[in-house]
């Protein structure tokens, strides 16, 4: 039990990290009662909008983390992107604050050496065959030995940042650059994978909580330069499929612990299930819920990590997402397109309304619904396309 928000006796959450994912979170607390409390390093970040209070600092300082949570003593520190402090998530854990799923949770997934490994390596799940380099020249004979063409990624990004296909060795140089400046916190390390060729990807949202372990329905997706563009829900798998998936989601989310919403990314193969990545927090391809389930996965995880119990999670209809992406940066611009956009039957648009555009930003989603996902994607598709930026000349 607990007060209202805003009283003594509220249970607060604070968000680290408040983008148009965390915006949701913040929105399902709330309807739950929670005070909720946005962190990002920017001013008026989605999230920021509609949480009760807000604060702006460096995510990957530490100290300035531990400042605002020891001033603000959040009941959960839910963590809604990869480049924060973990080390400090982990003391602040061993010293008695929750941290959401759990500060290793945290720390491993943001690091892509720590997660493959513990994939791999100590789970033994299978996965593309990979080698690590810290400088351009273990990069190209990692990359000479796994074949071309292959993925080469930061150990340390999201959101696709620094993700290339190297094709042949004479791009071998330009994909090291590119992967520095998409790197985070300033780690001169990557991971080369073996190129898979593969049926589909999926996600496969995974709920951890006092009812067990729950799976949506497998989550289609297109990604461009590891960055997604449009997803459906349900994605169509052979049982066996589908049971491999879960198996490999279980095995993952049980090793990371704590109650909460994963998102565990896999590639279908004709041979099989390999794993990809995961997130210990709502998904990107996972907006398409919003649309498609009784319960989104931002609803989810916020009924998991209060401790409330998870019932059989209902897919109400076929449904499919698709995004608006800046292609230019500006502070002075408008969204255009909507009432066209929501001409269209069944369909639903969210503007996440960030301050400011940069080129391959998310700045809004179309959702929309059908008696299957081909009409629904085509649908998404059209609504998306009907959306626009307008920029105001600086």
């Amino acid at each position: 039990m607990y007060g209202s928000p805003l009283s003594t006796q509220a249970r607060k959450l604070m968000l680290l990290g408040s983008g148009e994912l965390g915006k949701e979170v913040v929105i399902e607390a709330q309807r739950l009662g929670v005070e909720t409390i946005a962190v990002d390093r920017y001013e008026h970040a989605p999230a920021m909008q509609v949480a009760h209070r807000s604060y702006v600092t460096d995510m990957l300082d530490g100290a300035a983390i531990r400042r605002i949570i020891e001033l603000e003593k959040p009941d959960l520190i839910v963590p809604e992107i990869e480049a924060i402090a973990t080390d400090a998530l982990v003391e602040l854990e061993q010293e008695g604050h929750h941290v959401i799923p759990a500060a290793r949770a945290a720390k491993l997934t943001m690091d892509r050496e720590g997660i493959r490994r513990l994939a791999a390596e100590t789970l033994q799940l299978p996965t593309a065959p990979y080698r690590f380099a810290d400088s351009l020249e273990e990069m190209r004979e990692a990359a000479v030995s796994l074949g071309f063409p292959c993925v080469i990624k930061p150990i340390m990004s999201s959101s696709g940042k620094g993700q290339s296909v190297c094709k042949s060795v004479d791009e071998v140089e330009s994909c090291w650059h590119y992967a520095m400046e998409g790197g985070r916190a300033k780690k001169q390390r990557v991971i080369v994978e073996g190129f898979i060729t593969f049926e589909s990807e999926i996600t496969l949202l995974t709920v951890r909580s006092v009812s067990g372990t729950s799976f949506c329905a497998p989550i289609g997706h297109v990604q461009k330069d590891g960055d997604y563009i449009e997803s459906w829900q349900p994605h169509e798998m052979k049982e066996e499929h589908l049971r491999q998936a879960e198996d490999i989601a279980r095995k993952i989310t049980e090793e990371l612990g704590g109650y909460g919403l994963y998102g565990v990314e896999l590639f279908i193969t004709p041979h099989g299930v390999l794993f990809s990545e995961v997130s210990p927090r709502p998904h990107d391809t996972g907006m398409v819920t919003m649309a498609t389930q009784d319960l989104s996965e931002f609803a989810l995880h916020v009924r998991a990590v209060l401790g409330f119990p998870i019932g059989p999670i209902r897919l109400l209809t076929p449904g499919a997402s698709h995004t608006l992406k800046a292609d230019q940066e500006s502070r002075s611009f408008r969204i255009g397109g909507v009432a066209e956009a929501l001409t269209l039957p069944h369909t639903q648009v969210r503007i996440f309304g960030k301050p400011e555009t940069k080129i391959g930003r998310r700045m809004a989603v179309a959702l929309s619904t059908s008696d299957n996902t081909d009409t629904a994607r085509e649908a998404a598709r059209k609504a998306a396309l009907s959306l626009y930026i307008d920029y105001d000349q600086e």
